[in-house]
């Protein structure tokens, strides 16, 4: 079997080990779990180290599973928090656990025949449980002064937020997981982000007490850019894996920002490249930085991995488009996605052939008066699907929207919006 420590230390993405012999243990193949927080209805970017680690698992000829909080995403886990989570409805949790599903089906393999990759619900047996029978089963096998102890929660404790009795009883709830997939599943490791450790070592104290088995538990970096700042963050906003939450463009532009400082390491960790690739790219970069080929593969990898071939397609052509690149030639479903991010406007059909282009340009928001539009196509700088629009009371048919359907404004090199015909 593929040795999976030494390929996830050569990735950096290895932090630290519950025990010296994890190595010696996964010589043989076993099951391994990471859990995902159903916060959203979909994941994000940040998720990658952990749907990375488990592909990496997986590859080695272990079988992943992949928790879904649906229960402890009713409470919210503490770690690495500053305030607590606004407690999500049973509705809104099915609902997010529907989306995650299907992203994680991009990175794991469900139909291998020796390791087939499982998605489980944590509240499917956690919600079986009465108050009284949890604390009984459960509760009495922690120590408070061990639970206090942990840096998660002392932290919060230190805080002006505080932390719930909610938030408190988590590790309570993760540990029992690992214990119910130990029992269920034969997981005998579990992973996580550094931040993590405390909930996993919880679960892997439960099952020694109650079980008295063996079972080990891996943590990752939590992997931040050159800056300090925490990976998965644009500008403040999620970076989600759903392209109806984040468009393709913005998707793929993310990964194309990436310093000088950051893109080896990220190559590494966020893609499956080999090693050998990874240093002559390095090489590359130190020759001619300008054109930033390390970057251009990282955006490619990453967008082809999440987004399959025509998502990285559609990137790539928005990106060419959105810096002076000709639409000709391009399907109406495809301009569609790659301007899915910029203003828009949904004008009738009926109202719209016959208009003139001032008066949709005015309606689509390129402008906000006719006098407006009509200077900026005398100054040269109106465009109608890509082309110069030097008469701007010109009268428009369905021949000038692509396929009948759409048409791409633009003013100067990068103000876009776009008109969608109805009806």
């Amino acid at each position: 079997m593929a040795n999976v420590l030494e390929t996830l230390r050569a990735r950096g993405l290895f932090e630290s080990a519950t025990d010296e012999g994890l190595g010696h243990f996964l010589e043989r193949p076993t099951a391994v779990y990471a859990g995902f927080d159903p916060t959203s209805d979909s994941l994000q970017v940040g998720n990658f180290v952990a749907i990375m680690g488990l592909a990496h698992f997986q590859r080695a000829g272990h079988r992943p599973v992949a928790l879904v909080g649906g229960a402890t995403g009713l409470i919210g886990d503490p770690s690495g928090k500053t305030a607590e989570r606004v407690l999500l409805s049973p509705d809104q949790v099915e609902k997010n656990l529907a989306g995650i599903r299907e992203n994680l089906s991009r990175f794991l393999d469900f139909e291998d025949r020796q390791a087939p990759a499982r998605i489980v619900n944590n509240y499917d047996w956690i919600g079986r449980f009465t108050y009284l029978e949890f604390l009984r089963e459960v509760g009495k096998h922690f120590r408070i002064g061990a639970m206090l102890g942990r840096e998660s929660v002392r932290k919060r404790l230190e805080s002006e937020a505080g932390l719930s009795y909610a938030e408190f009883s988590y590790q309570l709830i993760q540990a029992y997981d690992f214990l119910h997939l130990f029992d269920t599943e034969g997981v005998r490791v579990q992973i996580g982000g550094s931040d993590q450790w405390g909930n996993i070592t919880a679960g892997i104290e439960l099952i020694r007490r109650l079980r008295g088995g063996e079972a080990y538990g891996l943590t990752f970096p939590i992997v931040c850019d050159s800056s300090g700042q925490k990976f998965g963050k644009s500008e403040g906003n999620a970076i989600y894996l759903d392209a109806r939450r984040t468009s393709y463009y913005d998707f793929y532009q993310f990964f194309i920002r990436t310093e000088d400082a950051d893109v080896i390491r990220f190559l590494k960790i966020f893609t499956f490249l080999p090693l050998e690739e990874i240093a002559g790219l390095e090489q590359e970069m130190r020759r001619q930085p300008e054109a930033r080929l390390p970057q251009r593969r990282l955006a490619e990898e990453v967008t082809r991995m999440v987004h399959g071939d025509r998502g990285l397609r559609i990137a790539e052509e928005a990106s060419r488009v959105l810096f002076g690149g000709s639409i000709e030639g391009m399907s109406a479903e495809d301009l569609l996605a790659i301007f899915a991010h910029v203003p828009s406007a949904v004008i009738c059909r009926e109202e719209a052939i016959g208009s003139t282009v001032t008066e949709l340009a005015v309606r689509a928001g390129l402008g906000r008066t006719k006098g407006e539009v009509r200077r900026l196509a005398q100054g040269g700088g109106l465009y109608w699907n890509g082309r110069r629009m030097t008469e701007p009371e010109r009268h428009l048919g369905v021949g000038d929207f692509i396929e009948g359907r759409v048409a791409v404004l633009r003013a100067g090199k990068k103000q876009f919006h776009l008109i969608r015909l109805d009806g």
